[in-house]
């Protein structure tokens, strides 16, 4: 088994209302960044996960993902494998 770095990205999805991204919009606007918009406010997760190869660590990743790193019903996510550590 190798242990490889996954990346995930997990975002609401883009027909929902995001009030936190409309918020910190609305915040840097505020600061002066008015060319700033669509906003989305998501979480970012750095894994380690022992598989055989990447497939297989991308697909165990998803089934994280799937069961509890993302709501299926609100929110998309992206995986990616980084490489071996």
């Amino acid at each position: 088994m190798t242990r490889y770095r996954v990346d995930i990205r997990v975002l609401p999805r883009p027909a929902l209302l995001d009030p936190q991204g409309k918020a910190v919009q609305h915040a840097l606007a505020a600061l002066g960044f008015a060319g700033v918009d669509d906003v989305r406010v998501g979480k970012a997760l750095s894994l380690a996960v022992e598989a055989r190869d990447t497939a297989a660590a991308e697909r165990e990743a998803h089934a994280m993902c799937e069961r509890l790193l993302a709501n299926p019903v609100t929110e998309d996510f992206v995986i990616s494998v980084v490489g071996e550590m």
